[in-house]
């Protein structure tokens, strides 16, 4: 009987049992693409990772491969599971960089002390932008909202640092927290589209969250497997589109909230630059705690 040890790390969160959930497989090793989404399937959370351990020069050269798995399909890239298996990975060998090698390409994970935590921020790819979303078909085909819920001021568009996402602003956290989603209308939606996922975000005006100097944002993310308590992805092509549309000065440090109406808050720390009229170094950061650890015998 083969015997894997994976461990379940809690994502952008310094708390345990909050933030997003991702079981990492130390040694995946031995294992069949079958046998990974099957697993994946198996612990039935937003992603699972499985490190795919080679000799040291190859992982200096070209990073620690990872690949991703949701309970459907093996991703290029994700936020969360980029930050929780580097952030084991840390913990494990020390290193203040962990690259991983990953199916989008490498991801360098910056490792330093944040308020007595250690905290993790990705550098994504470079963003692209696509195609700009009516409010009006939007609202009417998968929200079935009034098209004003949705901010006029901003453009509904598609953005991919490596996953396609159509960042969807709304006016208040209110209305955010009030999305009626059903995914067979979003899958037809999107069909038609260059995005492969919907981001809904929101200004997060209570006086009562604000840090100084950083502006806050509340996050929902729902898809095939439910809603996701944290999608680092969409966080980082968020920052982009900030940056392009004018909402915020290149570098300006944001804080998307996600995770808040299922009970997992998280909390994603976003900025992008701007060179030559182009948005580049998109960072997302956070922190990650382990949770527990186990074996699966097949």
């Amino acid at each position: 009987m083969r015997r894997f040890p994976f461990v379940t790390m809690d994502v952008f969160t310094r708390q345990p049992l909050e933030g997003n959930q991702l079981a990492v497989f130390t040694d995946g090793r031995g294992l069949s693409d079958a046998e990974m989404q099957a697993l994946a399937r198996e612990t039935n959370l937003s992603e699972t990772t499985f490190i795919i351990p080679r000799d040291a020069e190859t992982e200096r050269q070209h990073g620690v491969k990872v690949r991703i798995f949701t309970v459907a399909e093996e991703l290029p890239f994700a936020g969360h599971p980029t930050l929780g298996t580097a952030t084991l990975l840390h913990r494990q060998r020390g290193d203040s960089e962990i690259n991983l090698d990953l199916r989008v390409g490498k991801v360098p994970v910056r490792f330093s002390q944040r308020e007595g935590a250690i905290f993790g921020e990705m550098t994504q790819r470079d963003p692209v932008f696509g195609g700009i979303h009516a409010r009006e078909a939007l609202a009417r085909e998968v929200l079935q909202c009034d098209p004003n819920d949705l901010d006029a001021k901003l453009p509904v568009q598609t953005v991919s640092t490596g996953q396609a996402f159509a960042i969807v602003p709304l006016v208040s956290v209110e209305k955010l927290s009030k999305i009626e989603f059903d995914h067979k209308r979003a899958a037809a939606y999107l069909e038609k589209t260059d995005a492969k996922f919907l981001y809904f975000i929101a200004r997060n005006t209570d006086a009562k969250a604000q840090t100084a100097d950083v502006p806050h944002f509340r996050a929902r993310m729902i898809f095939y497997n439910g809603e996701d308590p944290a999608t680092g992805s969409a966080a980082g092509c968020t920052a982009a589109w900030m940056v392009q549309s004018g909402m915020f000065e290149p570098d300006k440090r944001i804080l998307i909230e996600q995770g808040i109406e299922m009970l997992r808050p998280s909390r994603i720390f976003v900025r992008a630059s701007r060179q030559d009229n182009r948005i580049v170094n998109v960072r997302v950061g956070g922190n990650a705690v382990e949770v527990l650890r186990g074996e699966v015998f097949l």
